[in-house]
């Protein structure tokens, strides 16, 4: 059995992107760890906190959901604070994660590789799958800790462009998406979203484990704009746009391969 390692920006971002294969991994009997980078403490604040709770408390309770219902293994804060978005001041920030020294942040979560002994590790593609400033550094700092750690394989979480080209133009045909949107337009750092078709090398299908990964996201409740946005879509929409997962890994041939990259 192996152990899978994946490391996230942002409390919500396992839902969304990985969920899947990890919830495939849980269910073939390997150790899944998940490490957050951010405490998340730019999302959304909603209006029922309790006195005295924080967002970041809040947050960390729906992180523990969310990978309850995943059958995630072990949970890591790195503990860096949340950049923002591209633009904002918080980019700057003394404590955000996009300041943070890539040595410095890369030994924190080789620490982590080393004693989980991972056999392989998930971070981004080279822009973050949108341009982040966390994400981005997540890119950085997954590819240095593997150095550090010598963990064998690195796979980089994307979304498939021309995939998403084709839902975006069903989805405006059928009325159901605002034209002013396109996968193909400069996203947040000036690149379009994820990674075209020809650069990618596993498309895993998580179909099977769709349910978990809508109750994960469902699990991020004060996520509105974005969880809640997801989760908010018909079941078989949702089904059609998060049922693959797309991982870029470096070294391997060229193409991609409908299949689970743990059968290699």
């Amino acid at each position: 059995m192996a152990t899978l390692v994946f490391v996230h920006a942002h409390p919500d971002d396992e839902a969304s992107q990985t969920a899947g294969s990890m919830a495939r991994a849980v269910a073939e009997g390997h150790r899944v760890v998940v490490v957050y980078a951010t405490n998340g403490d730019h999302g959304d604040r909603p209006d029922d906190l309790a006195a005295g709770e924080t967002l970041v408390d809040r947050r960390r309770v729906e992180a523990a959901r969310s990978n309850q219902v995943i059958g995630t293994h072990r949970i890591v804060w790195l503990g860096y604070a949340d950049s923002g978005m591209h633009g904002w001041d918080q980019n700057d920030h003394e404590a955000s994660f996009a300041r943070a020294d890539v040595e410095e942040a890369a030994g924190r979560l080789a620490e982590v590789l080393r004693e989980e002994r991972a056999n392989l590790v998930t971070g981004y593609d080279w822009h973050g799958g949108y341009g982040h400033p966390d994400h981005v550094k997540v890119h950085a700092v997954v590819k240095r800790a593997a150095e550090l750690a010598g963990t064998p394989r690195v796979l980089e979480a994307t979304m498939n462009r021309d995939v998403t080209r084709l839902q975006f133009q069903t989805a405006v045909a059928a009325g159901l998406a605002d034209e002013s949107w396109d996968p193909d337009k400069p996203m947040d750092d000036g690149n379009p979203l994820g990674t075209p078709e020809a650069e990618l090398h596993w498309a895993v299908d998580v179909s099977p484990w769709i349910g978990v990964k809508r109750a994960a996201l469902a699990s991020h409740a004060s996520q509105v704009s974005d969880a809640g946005m997801m989760i908010a879509m018909p079941e078989e929409a949702f089904a059609a746009m998060f049922g693959v997962e797309y991982y870029v890994e470096a070294g391997r041939p060229d193409g991609m391969v409908p299949g689970w990259f743990l059968d290699t």
